[in-house]
């Protein structure tokens, strides 16, 4: 399986975000405040160790339902918390459609460069809709997934 790829999610597999929903609570929402705050994410630990685990077996990818517009704040990030370098696979800055959608097309075009060997996702919908294409999804559920953060991205497509 070397060169294979190991993607993973950010949001909810590596990075804790439960500490800037409050922002998503509110009305309006506030979406800045909330992207704002992405630099100070707690590493989730079982993320962590399970992607540098995969590292001796594969490449790593990221995919991020986290638009363009954060991509050098999520790439500081996952060198600060010493997550072996690999591509960066994000939303672009207008595309609100489901995290489900965008994922999916996104992988589509990474499998081009090598075939995908797993994916970590923590968003149900994700999982079910990579499954389907036949991929290897290790579904993450060492953070309970509030309805906040659901609707973020699945729902407003933002995140």
């Amino acid at each position: 399986m070397r060169g294979d790829w190991a993607v993973f999610d950010i949001d909810g597999v590596l990075a804790d975000v439960r500490h800037r929903l409050h922002h998503l609570r509110r009305r309006p929402k506030d979406w800045g405040a909330f992207f704002s705050a992405a630099a100070d994410d707690p590493p989730l630990e079982e993320g962590l160790r399970l992607a540098r685990e995969q590292a001796t077996g594969h490449r790593l990818a990221y995919v991020t339902g986290r638009p363009e517009g954060l991509r050098t704040v999520t790439q500081n990030w996952l060198d600060a918390h010493r997550l072996p370098t690999g591509p960066l696979l994000m939303r672009s800055r207008r595309d609100h459609r489901p995290a489900r959608v965008v994922k999916l097309e996104l992988l589509v075009a990474l499998s081009a460069r090598a075939p995908i060997g797993l994916v970590v996702d923590d968003d149900p919908d994700v999982v079910d809709t990579l499954r389907r294409t036949g991929l290897t999804v290790q579904h993450a559920r060492w953070v309970v997934r509030e309805d906040v953060l659901r609707a973020a991205q699945d729902d407003e497509g933002r995140t």
